[in-house]
């Protein structure tokens, strides 16, 4: 079961596709995270999606975006380079998936996180919780209603 509104964000450090350790509670106290799971980079609909919230990036200011996925930092890292992402890729490789199982979007028999999307406010607490499926495209239009609601 994925994580629910109103409760705390599960926090984790994962390595960028740079190497560094982002850790999700060093943003408490200091701005809130939008954080977009999505099963593979180099994959369409994931694609799609990233590339639509880089394009759409003024409307976040104020928010730390984290993309997460099971890829190995290379993988991010070319990708990101490719696509221009301006907001961090974080790794999720090993232990395999152990930051989506967390967050109850992780699917076992597949091994790849679902399109889970958390908006985490700046005391750790869950605003906003979306799971698609993994062919199932996100509405950004609501994650943009949540950011302005909490900005």
């Amino acid at each position: 079961m994925a994580v629910e509104v109103g409760t705390q964000a599960p926090d984790f450090t994962l390595k960028d596709y740079n190497k560094q350790e982002v850790t999700l509670s060093s943003f408490r106290g200091d701005k809130p995270v939008l954080l977009v799971f999505y099963p593979f980079a180099f994959s369409g609909v994931c694609q799609g999606e990233l590339c639509q919230l880089r394009d759409d990036f003024d409307q976040y200011s104020g928010v730390q975006v984290l993309g997460v996925s099971v890829d190995t930092p290379f993988a991010l890292k070319v990708w990101a380079e490719q696509q221009g992402y301006q907001f961090p890729l974080l790794s999720d490789f090993w232990p395999h998936g152990k930051v989506a199982q967390e967050y109850g979007v992780f699917d076992d028999n597949a091994g790849l996180a679902l399109r889970g999307t958390f908006l985490i406010d700046t005391a750790g607490v869950v605003r906003f919780a979306e799971v698609n499926q993994p062919g199932e495209p996100r509405d950004q239009d609501a994650w943009k209603k949540a950011v302005a609601d909490l900005t």
